[in-house]
């Protein structure tokens, strides 16, 4: 269960070519790329800025993607070490060599190590069981004046699909969004829970908190990202209510044109130091 908009996805793996559950898998492939574009130079900016170098200890705690691994990988070099997490790691076998996968329920599990250098979650945080005690752990896990990197979205801040309501496609892809965003609320995800994390790093001690907001807006990737979480949620949205299997395909139509302006949600990025 990964992604800005993926909160209600079962992502399925191992699937028979041509299966429902290999659609599904290839889907939650293309939304993890999606993420990525969108996010990896908005992420990598902030690792630059927290000085990531040679010989750092660093753990990432995935959701669903090696990129900002790989990255970290290489910034670290052959004296470092980075440490890739995730509940499944088996899409993970593809990564730079000094990258070491586990097994690890974030909010359940106890940290992989201590004395990190740096503890990074993008997309993560919300999903945990226990979103207190994931934070406590990822702070546990840092040295002292090891840096934290929290990246969450804030589906409540900028809530629509298409910001620019110009007409009745513009309408469907907004009241598919609107519709997606109650039934993650129904299922407890907190939609405004970006805009705490300054708040919540500063409670735990930490200093030098610092944070910004992103969201994209008409790029191909968000595109990419709204065909893949759509094609994935259809199921929900229809037993909802939310629209008709003909209005969904209609939609999916209309943003394969490239001629909606659409935004991704809105990623909250928050910096801090362990003292």
């Amino acid at each position: 269960m990964t992604t800005l908009d993926g909160h209600l996805i079962d992502d399925r793996t191992g699937s028979a070519p041509g299966s429902r559950d290999s659609r599904r898998h290839e889907d939650s492939g293309a939304r993890h790329e999606a993420v990525a574009a969108l996010f990896d130079p908005v992420t990598c900016r902030h690792l630059e800025q927290l000085g990531v170098g040679p010989g750092w200890r660093c753990w990432e705690i995935g959701a669903g993607g090696a990129s900002v691994a790989t990255w970290l990988a290489r910034k670290a070099g052959p004296t470092g070490k980075v440490v890739l997490t995730d509940s499944d790691v088996s899409w993970a076998e593809a990564t730079a060599r000094q990258v070491e996968t586990r097994t690890h329920r974030l909010g359940r599990d106890d940290p992989p190590g201590e004395g990190f250098d740096l503890v990074h979650v993008r997309l993560g945080l919300v999903h945990a069981p226990d979103r207190d005690r994931a934070l406590r752990s990822m702070i546990r896990a840092l040295r002292p004046g090891g840096r934290l990197l929290v990246e969450d979205a804030d589906l409540a801040l900028q809530p629509l699909l298409c910001p620019e309501e110009s007409g009745p496609e513009q309408q469907l892809a907004n009241r598919l969004r609107l519709g997606l965003r109650d039934l993650l609320a129904e299922r407890g995800v907190d939609l405004a829970y970006g805009r705490r994390l300054p708040r919540l790093l500063r409670e735990a001690g930490l200093a030098r908190v610092e944070a910004d907001v992103y969201f994209p807006l008409a790029s191909d990737a968000c595109g990419a990202l709204e065909t893949a979480t759509v094609r994935q949620a259809r199921g929900a949205l229809v037993a909802a209510g939310v629209a008709t299997e003909e209005e969904i395909d209609r939609h999916l139509a209309h943003v394969a044109t490239g001629a909606m302006d659409l935004a991704a949600g809105p990623l909250v990025s928050v910096r801090a130091r362990r003292p």
